[in-house]
């Protein structure tokens, strides 16, 4: 309880901060810099009124689903395997890049691009968000955003954390494209996790990942998905694999593998399946239109199309 009245302290002060700051922003060219409107049109992706609406997620301000596709996504992920890649070119290409939670793309642009058209967000992140506004909201007015969270904090009768900071920044922010994931979607979620892995999530002290919103949600959105940054499921295993930061903004923490490996053997509380999500990910790229590079791999081929595999925990 403690925890959480800390970190709802923390994400009305970073608010509040943001407040003042547009507030006082008198001058035409600081608003416009304030609400991204020196982002270069490459790394805006246009609605058109043909796209189709993608049901379970939601605009903050009028609460409309979203109308988004792409032929082609280049969704990246945080992985240290993205250091020294030099995908950044190739990535911003894309006629969609999507990113996940606070993965910055400034000072990183070589490897991870600059461009980024959608953005799927965990309700833990938002602190870090609203920390690194500048780059992340403020020149971002052409990204869509999705939060995700647990059916409490997305409550609408004054009671749910996330929906009212996100409801306050749409107010600061009002350009800004702010979506969240419904209840009624997060369940779907829920079903399609036990459906391919034959566990209960909640049964099997499971937090599904934002690896796998986005994954899910880029099934959704497009045609074809190049991942970049994700390992094949055995990758850990290796015993001389290689050694990189779980984040590639985070250069001295932990192990992605040690991550990995911890989340996918606990017992104790919550855990993401990191391993068994990948699992899932490496059999849909059997079906789907799904490619993986830096690392670049293929899954091995097997017949049938939807070959569950049972999680290791």
């Amino acid at each position: 309880m403690k925890t959480l009245l800390r970190h709802g302290l923390a994400v009305f002060l970073a608010l509040s901060t943001l407040l003042i700051m547009y507030s006082s922003m008198g001058s035409e060219k600081d608003q416009k810099y304030l609400r991204g409107t020196n982002i270069t049109r490459a790394s805006r992706h246009k609605e058109s009124l043909s796209d189709p609406v993608l049901e379970g997620y939601i605009s903050i301000s009028d609460h409309k689903p979203l109308k988004m596709h792409c032929k082609t996504c280049a969704l990246v992920t945080s992985s240290g395997h993205l250091l020294g890649s030099k995908q950044g070119n190739k990535i911003d290409q894309t006629e969609c890049v999507i990113r996940m939670n606070d993965a910055p793309t400034r000072g990183y642009g070589q490897d991870v691009g600059n461009k980024t058209s959608l953005r799927v967000i965990a309700h833990s992140s938002i602190q870090r968000i609203l920390r690194n506004r500048n780059e992340l909201l403020n020149m971002s007015q052409g990204t869509v955003f999705i939060f995700w969270g647990p059916s409490n904090y997305m409550r609408r009768d004054g009671k749910g954390l996330l929906y009212n900071n996100l409801q306050l920044i749409n107010k600061i922010l009002p350009r800004l494209k702010v979506h969240i994931i419904t209840r009624h979607k997060m369940l779907q979620f829920d079903d399609l996790f036990k459906k391919e892995i034959g566990k209960d999530r909640k049964i099997s002290n499971t937090w599904l990942s934002t690896g796998w919103f986005t994954m899910s949600i880029a099934l959704e959105l497009c045609d074809r998905i190049n991942v970049y940054g994700m390992v094949p499921p055995d990758f850990c295993r290796a015993p001389n694999h290689t050694l990189v930061p779980y984040h590639y903004y985070e250069p001295m923490g932990p192990d992605e593998c040690t991550m990995y490996i911890s989340h996918e053997r606990g017992r104790k509380g919550s855990h993401h399946r990191f391993i068994t999500e990948k699992r899932v990910f490496a059999n849909w790229a059997r079906t789907f239109n799904i490619h993986f590079f830096q690392p670049d791999w293929k899954p091995d081929s097997h017949s049938g199309k939807h070959m569950i595999i049972k999680p290791t925990f």
